[in-house]
Formats: C-alpha cells, sequence, structure tokens
C-alpha cells in the first residue's frame, strides 16, 4: 500500500513538472526577419544602391563600348580575311587582342572597386541593423530571431505573426533618418585604357571575347 502511494505521488509530481516545463516552452518568443531584404528598403539602403548605379553606369557603357569596337572588327577580319595580307592580318589580330586584353583588365578593376564598395555598404547597414534588432527583441521578450535570409536556411516554415521585418524597416529608418552608408565609396581604380565595368557588365564580357582570328 505504501510504495503504491509513492508511486502516485511520484506520478503527479512528474506530470506537474512536465505541465510546467510546456507552459515555460509554450511561453518563449521567438521571432524571424529578412536581413537582406530589411537592408535594402531602409533608406540607407535604397540610398546606396542608387549611389551605387549611378557610380558604375558610365563604367558599363564604356564596357558595351569595348564590346561592340571588339565585334567590329572581328566582323572586319572575317570578312575581308582572304583578301588580306599575311601583315594585316597579323596587325588586325593583334589589335583585336589587345582590346580584348584591355577589356578583360578594365572589368576585373571595376569589379574590385565595386565589391570594395559593396562590403563597405554592407558592413555599415549590418551593424545599425544589429542594434536595432537586439534593442527590439530586449524591448518586446524575444528569446530568439532567426535571419530567414541566412545561409544555410533550415526554416522550412513561419508564420507572418513572427515577422518582425517590417517593425526592424521602421524602427531603423527613425533611427538613422539622415545617414548615408554610401559616403565612404571608393575612388575608382584608373583603367590602363578605357573605364570598366560593372559585375553585370562582367558576365557579358564572356560573350565579348572574341575567338582568336
Amino acid at each position: 500500500m505504501k510504495s503504491t502511494g509513492v508511486s502516485r505521488i511520484l506520478a503527479a509530481g512528474l506530470l506537474l513538472a512536465g505541465v510546467v516545463s510546456a507552459q515555460i516552452t509554450t511561453t518563449q518568443k521567438i521571432g524571424v526577419i529578412d536581413m537582406q531584404a530589411a537592408m535594402t528598403t531602409t533608406k540607407d539602403g535604397q540610398r546606396a544602391a542608387a549611389d551605387l548605379r549611378a557610380k558604375y553606369s558610365p563604367k558599363q557603357q564604356d564596357i558595351q563600348q569595348m564590346q561592340n569596337e571588339i565585334q567590329q572588327k572581328q566582323e572586319q577580319y572575317r570578312r575581308a580575311e582572304n583578301t588580306m595580307s599575311d601583315e594585316a592580318k597579323q596587325k588586325m589580330a593583334a589589335d583585336i587582342d589587345r582590346l580584348q586584353k584591355n577589356l578583360e583588365r578594365d572589368t576585373q578593376d571595376a569589379e574590385q572597386d565595386m565589391n570594395q564598395d559593396q562590403q563597405r555598404i554592407v558592413q555599415g547597414l549590418s551593424g545599425k541593423m544589429m542594434k536595432i534588432v537586439t534593442r527590439y527583441a530586449q524591448e518586446h521578450q524575444f528569446q530568439l530571431v532567426f535571419d530567414v535570409a541566412g545561409q544555410p536556411n533550415n526554416i522550412f516554415f513561419a508564420s507572418n505573426t513572427i515577422d518582425i521585418t517590417r517593425e526592424i524597416i521602421a524602427l531603423y529608418d527613425q533611427e538613422y533618418p539622415g545617414t548615408s552608408p554610401t559616403s565612404s565609396l571608393s575612388t575608382p581604380s584608373k583603367p590602363a585604357s578605357a573605364p570598366g565595368a560593372t559585375r553585370g557588365a562582367a558576365a557579358a564580357t564572356a560573350n565579348a571575347n572574341p575567338k582568336q582570328p
């Protein structure tokens, strides 16, 4: 009889502990945020994107002109290949090769400049963003905040009710209304012959590289 009574008491204690544990678990507050979307949606992020476009758009136009020039010379070579002298062929081939090398060099220089600018902008934005997220989480008693834009992303589902992205964007713009992360944009490297290209133009460079005649 005593053994049965003790067992009942232990069972009741374990049940109560389970209920308390479940209550503690259910009261944990978890949030999610899309940090990439948040940074690019803030006024700072939009201003940074506009500044980068303004800075590197002329370079992209220059690289397009260089690509067009190479394509025109390739076409000229193909049309006149059978009628040109060997000396003229060698001269035109050398000219095309020089333009190709200039294009590749200028593209690499521009890519390096742009990567440096992007890194500085992201570092500036993310540093200020983390301060906002941390303060918001503490004030609203969040135990965990996950970044759904992070890699690898192991979050398969998150309710919109725990998404704090919009709130963080609003707080960021309120905290930093007039700042600009682009004030530290690097000065573009001077190319050897003509301005380089943006990352987008770099992809097109592969198509523009002519086959050796």
